[in-house]
Protein backbone atom coordinates (compact mmCIF):
# COMPACT_ATOMS: atom_id res chain seq x y z
CA UNK A 1 0.00 0.00 0.00
CA UNK A 2 1.78 3.69 -1.32
CA UNK A 3 -0.55 6.02 1.08
CA UNK A 4 0.14 9.68 -0.25
CA UNK A 5 0.04 12.36 2.81
CA UNK A 6 -0.38 16.17 1.66
CA UNK A 7 0.11 18.67 3.98
CA UNK A 8 1.78 22.64 4.39
CA UNK A 9 5.29 22.62 4.72
CA UNK A 10 4.31 25.91 7.53
CA UNK A 11 2.08 23.59 9.52
CA UNK A 12 0.93 24.22 12.65
CA UNK A 13 1.16 22.77 16.06
CA UNK A 14 -2.01 21.13 15.48
CA UNK A 15 -1.50 19.58 11.98
CA UNK A 16 2.23 18.87 12.84
CA UNK A 17 0.47 16.53 15.89
CA UNK A 18 -2.24 15.01 13.02
CA UNK A 19 0.31 13.95 10.63
CA UNK A 20 2.82 12.61 13.15
CA UNK A 21 -0.02 10.39 14.48
CA UNK A 22 -0.94 9.70 10.97
CA UNK A 23 2.62 8.69 9.54
CA UNK A 24 2.79 6.00 13.24
CA UNK A 25 -0.50 4.47 12.18
CA UNK A 26 -0.17 3.93 8.50
CA UNK A 27 3.49 2.37 9.11
CA UNK A 28 2.11 -0.26 11.66
CA UNK A 29 -0.31 -0.92 9.18
CA UNK A 30 1.96 -1.57 6.74
CA UNK A 31 1.74 1.22 4.52
CA UNK A 32 4.49 2.82 2.63
CA UNK A 33 4.10 6.71 3.14
CA UNK A 34 4.36 9.08 0.71
CA UNK A 35 4.74 13.00 0.45
CA UNK A 36 6.25 16.35 -0.54
CA UNK A 37 9.65 15.24 1.53
CA UNK A 38 10.25 18.49 2.81
CA UNK A 39 9.63 20.02 6.25
CA UNK A 40 6.28 20.84 8.38
CA UNK A 41 3.64 18.50 7.87
CA UNK A 42 5.53 16.49 5.37
CA UNK A 43 8.34 15.90 7.77
CA UNK A 44 5.90 15.12 11.05
CA UNK A 45 4.11 12.07 8.80
CA UNK A 46 7.47 11.04 7.85
CA UNK A 47 8.86 10.98 11.39
CA UNK A 48 5.66 9.06 12.93
CA UNK A 49 6.13 6.25 10.26
CA UNK A 50 9.84 6.17 10.67
CA UNK A 51 9.01 5.76 14.66
CA UNK A 52 6.64 2.53 13.43
CA UNK A 53 9.14 1.27 11.51
CA UNK A 54 7.53 2.41 8.20
CA UNK A 55 9.34 2.75 4.73
CA UNK A 56 9.27 7.05 3.64
CA UNK A 57 9.20 8.30 0.11
CA UNK A 58 9.68 12.21 -0.26
CA UNK A 59 8.88 13.44 -3.43
CA UNK A 60 11.08 16.83 -3.89
CA UNK A 61 10.32 19.83 -5.93
CA UNK A 62 14.35 20.45 -7.08
CA UNK A 63 17.04 18.36 -7.75
CA UNK A 64 18.88 17.89 -4.70
CA UNK A 65 18.04 15.02 -3.16
CA UNK A 66 19.52 17.13 1.03
CA UNK A 67 16.48 19.17 0.45
CA UNK A 68 14.73 16.21 2.09
CA UNK A 69 13.86 15.33 5.67
CA UNK A 70 15.60 13.39 7.71
CA UNK A 71 13.06 10.96 8.00
CA UNK A 72 12.90 10.12 4.13
CA UNK A 73 14.31 6.44 3.25
CA UNK A 74 13.70 7.81 -1.00
CA UNK A 75 14.29 10.70 -1.82
CA UNK A 76 12.91 11.56 -5.34
CA UNK A 77 14.14 14.80 -6.94
CA UNK A 78 11.92 15.91 -9.98
CA UNK A 79 13.41 19.39 -11.01
CA UNK A 80 9.68 20.64 -11.23
CA UNK A 81 9.08 22.88 -8.65
CA UNK A 82 5.36 22.78 -7.13
CA UNK A 83 4.48 20.73 -10.56
CA UNK A 84 5.72 17.99 -8.24
CA UNK A 85 2.56 18.10 -6.26
CA UNK A 86 0.65 16.08 -9.62
CA UNK A 87 3.60 13.42 -9.17
CA UNK A 88 2.64 13.07 -5.69
CA UNK A 89 -0.83 12.54 -5.68
CA UNK A 90 -0.83 10.44 -8.95
CA UNK A 91 1.66 8.12 -7.14
CA UNK A 92 -0.40 7.06 -4.00
CA UNK A 93 -3.11 4.71 -4.14
CA UNK A 94 -5.32 7.17 -1.82
CA UNK A 95 -4.35 11.12 -0.50
CA UNK A 96 -4.73 12.14 2.56
CA UNK A 97 -5.00 15.97 3.18
CA UNK A 98 -3.96 17.32 6.11
CA UNK A 99 -4.24 21.37 7.11
CA UNK A 100 -4.13 23.99 4.76
CA UNK A 101 -2.01 25.35 2.86
CA UNK A 102 -2.28 26.27 -0.85
CA UNK A 103 -0.08 23.82 -2.71
CA UNK A 104 -2.41 21.34 -0.21
CA UNK A 105 -5.04 23.12 -1.85
CA UNK A 106 -3.84 21.80 -5.34
CA UNK A 107 -3.08 18.68 -4.30
CA UNK A 108 -6.90 17.49 -3.66
CA UNK A 109 -7.84 19.63 -6.89
CA UNK A 110 -5.16 17.21 -8.55
CA UNK A 111 -5.55 13.91 -7.39
CA UNK A 112 -9.85 14.40 -7.50
CA UNK A 113 -9.24 15.04 -10.93
CA UNK A 114 -7.06 11.58 -11.13
CA UNK A 115 -9.70 10.11 -9.65
CA UNK A 116 -7.83 9.29 -6.54
CA UNK A 117 -9.54 8.70 -3.33
CA UNK A 118 -8.79 11.84 -1.12
CA UNK A 119 -9.27 11.83 2.69
CA UNK A 120 -9.22 15.53 4.54
CA UNK A 121 -8.39 15.83 7.28
CA UNK A 122 -8.96 19.25 9.33
CA UNK A 123 -8.32 20.46 5.68
CA UNK A 124 -10.46 22.73 2.91
CA UNK A 125 -14.19 22.47 2.56
CA UNK A 126 -15.05 21.86 -0.59
CA UNK A 127 -19.13 22.38 -1.84
CA UNK A 128 -20.21 19.03 -1.51
CA UNK A 129 -22.62 19.74 -4.71
CA UNK A 130 -19.60 21.05 -6.96
CA UNK A 131 -17.81 17.78 -5.90
CA UNK A 132 -20.64 15.93 -6.93
CA UNK A 133 -21.23 17.98 -10.18
CA UNK A 134 -17.72 16.68 -11.03
CA UNK A 135 -17.77 13.14 -9.90
CA UNK A 136 -15.63 13.65 -7.24
CA UNK A 137 -15.87 12.74 -3.47
CA UNK A 138 -14.18 14.04 -0.79
CA UNK A 139 -14.39 11.85 2.27
CA UNK A 140 -13.92 14.17 5.30
CA UNK A 141 -12.56 12.87 9.14
CA UNK A 142 -11.61 14.77 12.28
CA UNK A 143 -8.76 12.03 13.47
CA UNK A 144 -5.94 10.61 12.34
CA UNK A 145 -7.08 7.11 13.89
CA UNK A 146 -10.12 7.69 11.25
CA UNK A 147 -7.79 9.25 8.35
CA UNK A 148 -5.75 6.08 8.61
CA UNK A 149 -8.64 3.85 8.93
CA UNK A 150 -10.55 4.90 5.65
CA UNK A 151 -7.24 5.07 3.64
CA UNK A 152 -5.98 1.20 5.00
CA UNK A 153 -9.70 0.45 4.13
CA UNK A 154 -9.78 2.05 0.72
CA UNK A 155 -6.63 0.50 -0.38
CA UNK A 156 -7.73 -3.25 0.78
CA UNK A 157 -10.67 -2.62 -1.47
CA UNK A 158 -9.51 -1.94 -4.59
CA UNK A 159 -6.64 -4.76 -4.96
CA UNK A 160 -7.52 -7.87 -6.86
CA UNK A 161 -8.05 -10.55 -4.72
Amino acid sequence: MLIAVCGPNEATDEEVALAERLGELLARAGATVLCGGRGGAMAAVSRGAKRAGGTTIGILPGTDPREANEWIDYPICTGIGEARNAVVVASGEVVIAIGGGLGTLSEIALALKLGRPVIALRTWSLDPGLLERAGARLIEVTTAEEAAQRALELCRTARPG
